[in-house]
């Protein structure tokens, strides 16, 4: 039995030294690490599903923008389209106008420089006639005149 003892002394020993370092309750400590590490992988799982849900509603609302943007665009470029064809209407109505109004400024200055000349040959004519009663009056009081010599 001394040996018993001997023997039973170290493994009391060894025992007694692991219990102290592990503790008794190394199966409920388990147990609480485990119950613990369970808890936290739920609550992960949750918020990762929790954040694929923000996500997908992100993704969605980032959609409708940017489809809002795309009609908003399509919009803009059909707009300026119409401006840019009334622009063209309006500067070929311009041009047409204006071409109108050169040709009638052409004609009214042919039509000028035309009575300019014809008032010119009137101014002509009329200093001819002038003339020619001034001659034809002098002729007549020197016809006349030699009639009373």
């Amino acid at each position: 039995m001394s040996e018993d003892k001997t023997v039973s002394k170290p493994a009391q020993l060894w025992n007694s030294a692991l219990r102290a370092v592990k503790g008794e309750t190394t199966g409920q400590l388990v147990e609480q690490f485990t119950s613990e590490m369970t808890l936290v992988a739920e609550g992960l799982c949750e918020d990762q599903a929790r954040l694929r849900k923000s996500l997908e509603d992100l993704q969605r609302e980032q959609d409708r923008a940017a489809q809002c943007i795309r009609s908003d665009v399509q919009a803009l470029e059909s707009a300026l389209q119409e401006r840019e064809r009334d622009t063209d209407r309006r500067l070929d109505d311009l041009n047409r106008r204006l071409s109108a109004i050169e040709s009638r400024q052409k004609a009214l200055e042919s039509e000028k420089a035309s009575r300019r000349d014809r008032h010119d040959k009137t101014g002509i004519i009329r200093q001819l006639t002038v003339l020619a009663a001034i001659i034809a009056g002098a002729w007549v009081i020197v016809t006349v005149l030699n009639l009373f010599k």
